[in-house]
C-alpha cells in the first residue's frame, strides 16, 4: 500500500485529481515553518494536508498526475510503498528504492534548485 500526504495549497488552482480511489487517513491544517523567501513570495501561512493510502500499482500514475498539477515553484509531493519512494516536483518525478541514499540525495538536490528550504526536504520513507 502506498502512503503519503498531499498539501492542497501545492496544487494549481485549476487542478483536479480524479480516477484514484484514495483511502483518506487524516486531514490536517497547520502553520508550517516558512523561509524568508517563501514569506516574501507569498506562500500561504496555513497548509492543508490529506494523508492517504492508495494501491501500489497506481504509484506511477499518481506521480505523473501530481507532476502536472503542482504549482511551478517551491512545492513537491511525496509518497512511498513498502519498497519504493516517489518524490514529485512540477514536471519531474524521482522514483527510487525506499531508503536509497543516492535517490534521496538526488531528489533533495533538485528540490534545492526550486528554492525549497532544507527543513522541508525531510520526507519520510
Amino acid at each position: 500500500m502506498i502512503r503519503g500526504t498531499i498539501i492542497l495549497e501545492s496544487l494549481r488552482a485549476d487542478a483536479s485529481l480524479t480516477g484514484f480511489r484514495f483511502v483518506v487517513r487524516t486531514i490536517e491544517r497547520g502553520r508550517p515553518k516558512l523561509s524568508a523567501e517563501q514569506v516574501a513570495a507569498g506562500f500561504p501561512t496555513v497548509w492543508s494536508g490529506i494523508d492517504f493510502e492508495l494501491e501500489d500499482a497506481r504509484g506511477g500514475e499518481l506521480a505523473a498526475a501530481l507532476s502536472s498539477m503542482l504549482e511551478p515553484i517551491g512545492w513537491y509531493a511525496n509518497f512511498s510503498s513498502e519498497v519504493e519512494t516517489f518524490v514529485v516536483f512540477p514536471g519531474r518525478v524521482f522514483r527510487y528504492p525506499r531508503a536509497a541514499p543516492q535517490g534521496r540525495a538526488e531528489a533533495q538536490a533538485y528540490g534545492r534548485t526550486l528554492g525549497i528550504p532544507e527543513h522541508q526536504l525531510d520526507w519520510s520513507e
